[in-house]
């Protein structure tokens, strides 16, 4: 039975639901942040927001208290889902390198059966314009392709990502052209999230010294959970708040965290800055394009190809066609001047036994015919016939009379 995409990824993700959701490799985290998400509101709702509810008495304003904590969460977890568990603008890898940018190094040659064959290179790095400027990308030997501009390889998923941010372990997802946005919405909205706990849980404080008309302390007695939320609101709104001013910078400036941490030196010109306000608008406002990889479809069974053959020179198309029979012909040519030159040799040698026979006389001349052919022929008895002069000699080693004149 043929797979499915998702079934043969190469990638260190996780899929569920048959492929329609995909997380990182470290997804189990996603458990915790949703408990460090769910536990302080379920804690809020009932130590803190219910007794609050009689507070407001006109038009029963004080079950808003209690509402708009538990609405506010479950926004924040559908953000939260949806940065973890989509498609963040993964590259599909290739089956075989780019053919149009093979290269033969002959410096760097390998020897093969005795002969020196050049070694198949890449070039590591090549120049593509964006916005009238030259921006260098590189070849990923992982998925086999130059990485679009500000796409990056992450070594967590392994995957190339096209706008690359960071991998955020708190979602177990990388974060990336498709789901920047949502994350960036999560981040604010749990940042709001902690100062409404907060806020809420001072003014219970205040609630309880003016109903019992004591100090704080004794407030604070009276109600420790909401001590406990203002802590942990506190020291979260410096995590998530100064991540959302942080990401409201590079906004602002079209930057990625991954740009703006190794390229923070370089004094680089930002080729993708378009103003603030077109920034902003590109990020929330540009229309989504559709994930490159179809996990639920099937694997087809495209093979990979190999690296062109490296030829010296260039040829004509119809030399390469004619390449096998030049071949053919070539061995053919070989064969018959072999041949020639073994006819040519015996003939040579026959002619120097005629001229020795002729020296000694008739007497015993089969005899001494018979010794010198034996050691011309050798051992080999099946020589083809060949004419001399005066003597003729059989393919079976038979010597025939003279010829008379």
């Amino acid at each position: 039975m043929a797979k499915r995409v998702y079934e043969a990824w190469k990638g260190n993700n996780i899929f569920f639901i048959c492929g329609r959701l995909i997380f990182g490799p470290d997804a189990k985290s996603l458990l915790v942040t949703l408990f460090l998400i769910i536990a302080p509101v379920a804690v809020f709702c009932v130590f803190v927001a219910r007794h609050l509810r009689h507070e407001f008495s006109s038009y029963n304003a004080g079950y808003a208290i209690l509402v708009a904590p538990i609405v506010f969460t479950i926004h924040v977890l559908v953000l939260l889902l949806l940065t973890s568990s989509r498609d963040p603008g993964i590259v599909p890898r290739n089956l075989h390198p780019p053919e149009e940018e093979f290269r033969y190094d002959t410096s760097a040659s390998v020897e093969v059966g005795g002969r020196q064959t050049p070694s198949l290179q890449f070039p590591r790095t090549k120049e593509v314009m964006v916005n009238g400027l030259p921006v260098r990308v590189k070849y990923c030997d992982t998925c086999m392709l130059y990485r679009p501009p500000r796409c990056s390889h992450c070594s967590i998923c392994n995957n190339c990502v096209e706008r690359f941010d960071h991998h955020c372990p708190w979602v177990g997802q990388c974060i990336g052209l498709r789901n920047y946005r949502y994350f960036f919405c999560f981040v604010s909205s749990a940042a709001l999230l902690c100062i409404y706990v907060f806020a809420i849980s001072a003014f219970y404080i205040k609630v309880l010294m003016n109903d019992h008309q004591g100090t704080v302390w004794r407030a604070m007695k009276e109600s420790p959970a909401s001590v406990v939320l203002m802590a942990y609101s506190f020291i979260s709104l410096w995590f998530v708040g100064g991540l959302t001013g942080f990401h409201l910078y590079l906004i602002s400036t079209n930057q990625t965290t991954y740009e703006n941490f190794r390229y923070r030196s370089d004094n680089r010109i930002n080729v993708y800055d378009r103003g603030c306000i077109n920034n902003f608008l590109e990020v929330f406002c540009t229309k989504m394009n559709p994930s490159k990889n179809d996990f639920r479809a099937f694997v087809t069974d495209e093979q990979p190809q190999r690296p062109p053959m490296h030829t010296p020179r260039d040829t004509d198309p119809e030399d390469n066609n004619n390449t096998g029979d030049n071949r053919r012909m070539k061995v053919e040519d070989d064969m018959d001047i072999g041949g020639d030159l073994l006819k040519i040799s015996q003939r040579h040698n026959i002619e120097d036994i005629e001229a020795d026979i002729c020296s000694r006389g008739s007497d015993g001349l089969n005899h001494n015919l018979s010794e010198a052919v034996d050691s011309v022929l050798g051992s080999d008895r099946r020589a083809p016939v060949v004419q001399s002069d005066s003597w003729e000699i059989g393919n079976e080693g038979k010597y025939a009379n003279p010829k008379e004149t």
